[in-house]
């Protein structure tokens, strides 16, 4: 069996591969043009938008496919110089959810077809599917263009009913057959870790030879640390900024609020803080930026409800999913940033919090433990026990020079990801999968036309 490999540099020095002109990349159920940290929007919205940029940068034209879900979104819009979103019409406009979008998904893929259909043949050269529900589409897709397939789950379902959170909902049988076909039908499928990688093959039985691993970037560029020597400064001056306490500890969870994402392990954490430390609790402000989502949806006032229940809502602010220059900014402004996830294929966040200079304290899960480097750029915490994070918390934030130290080992770190680094590995992906395809085309030719040229 052929081994997994990392996609990124594979085939440099080897012969010559094919280079796509145009992708079909397909994006069902959110959008790249959606807030992140709302509704099912996250870091699939920032990876499909940041890889999109940077392919048409390369001069590779990229159409992204998502499911039309307003009235007043124009059929086509230019995100970007080589980047267009196309929103196909395909079910009502508002009130589905994603787990009722499978039922949409015939209308979704024939707006897809059609759209191919009014071009020249030979269009795209190939698609990109992000989720089992694009899987679904780019599986027909594919067939019908003649084109090869690569597949970035981004969430899995057998490793999310696995590590399933307190009050939330496994996922359904037919999203992991759905799951199972993707990984079956794709030629290539793109893993965030080797961790993703392991499960595709151990859970799902995916052909370690099409399994590449080609790690998330952040963008370096607007998420910047502080300038050396004036990093308290900086903190003090974005916290005015956002209207946070100067003094003190910020503690900051950025995020939509849902189970899955595990606000509430912060919450509970800071409860048995003050049961520990009341002193220290009393200087701490932890901020929970984002907006419910998902099973999150049933009751999103739960996580209010819950820092009154307990005693900490004095000490807990909760604030929309941060914008443009007031996401960086409150990296900045944060001491720590916790990402308590009960799993994460990655983690953007972490990644884009130590490109800030803020140490992270993350749970031990899927891709978090690739995104933070243990007692180098952060901690990473087993388990999800209030009572373990609030020791972990109660141990670093007093700690000032264990916290800068992270800081410069968080800032080392995030710069050794990028984009620009995601995009090579992903050209190196998707030229093997081109160059595959087409021997296997030639194969097909070749024995047709022997098979013409024999003799009964």
């Amino acid at each position: 069996m052929a081994e997994m490999h990392t996609g990124v540099g594979r085939q440099r020095g080897a012969l010559p591969w094919p280079r796509p002109r145009r992708i079909a990349t397909l994006s069902v159920h959110t959008s790249p043009l959606h807030q992140p940290g709302t509704g099912d929007a996250g870091g699939m919205n920032v990876y499909i938008l940041e890889v999109a940029r940077r392919l048409a940068e390369a001069d590779v034209e990229v159409e992204i496919f998502t499911r039309a879900t307003a009235r007043d979104l124009p059929p086509v819009v230019e995100m970007a110089p080589g980047v267009t979103v196309r929103h196909v019409a395909s079910g009502p406009l508002e009130g589905l959810t994603k787990e009722e979008l499978p039922g949409q998904l015939c209308a979704f893929t024939a707006g897809v077809l059609r759209t191919e259909a009014a071009r020249p043949p030979g269009h795209y050269d190939l698609i990109h599917s992000h989720y089992w529900l694009s899987g679904q589409v780019g599986w027909l897709a594919k067939e019908r263009w003649g084109v090869p397939l690569v597949h970035t789950a981004h969430t899995l379902a057998k490793v999310k009913n696995a590590r399933l959170a307190v009050g939330d909902r496994p996922e359904p049988k037919a999203r992991v057959i759905g799951e199972e076909q993707v990984v079956a039908e794709a030629d290539r499928l793109v893993a965030n870790t080797g961790v993703e990688a392991r499960d595709l093959i151990a859970r799902y039985d995916a052909d370690p030879g099409r399994v590449a691993v080609v790690e998330p970037g952040v963008d370096l560029d607007r998420f910047r640390p502080a300038t050396a020597g004036r990093e308290a400064a900086t903190r003090r001056a974005e916290r005015r900024r956002l209207g946070l306490p100067v003094d003190g500890y910020v503690v900051a969870f950025v995020g939509r609020i849902q189970p899955l994402k595990a606000p509430d392990v912060l919450v509970h954490a800071i409860a048995a803080l003050r049961e520990r430390d009341p002193e220290l609790a009393a200087q701490v402000t932890v901020v929970i930026a984002g907006g419910p989502s998902g099973s999150g949806l049933d009751r999103p006032t739960a996580l209010i409800e819950l820092a009154a229940s307990l005693g900490v809502a004095d000490r807990v602010r909760f604030r929309p999913p941060a914008t443009g220059p007031d996401l960086p900014a409150l990296y900045r402004a944060a001491d720590l940033v916790a990402v308590p996830s009960h799993n994460e294929s990655f983690g953007l966040v972490a990644l884009e919090a130590q490109a800030c200079g803020t140490p992270v304290v993350a749970a031990a899960v899927g891709g978090l433990v690739t995104a933070v480097r243990d007692e180098v750029s952060g901690l990473l915490v087993d388990g999800h026990d209030p009572v373990d994070w609030a020791r972990t918390l109660g141990r670093l934030l007093p700690a000032s020079a264990r916290r800068a130290e992270l800081s410069r080992g968080a800032v080392a770190h995030a710069r050794n990801f990028s984009w620009t680094r995601t995009v090579s590995g992903l050209l190196d992906v998707y030229a093997e999968a081109m160059a595959e395809h087409r021997s296997r085309l030639e194969a097909e030719l070749s024995g047709y036309g022997a098979g013409c040229g024999s003799r009964p």
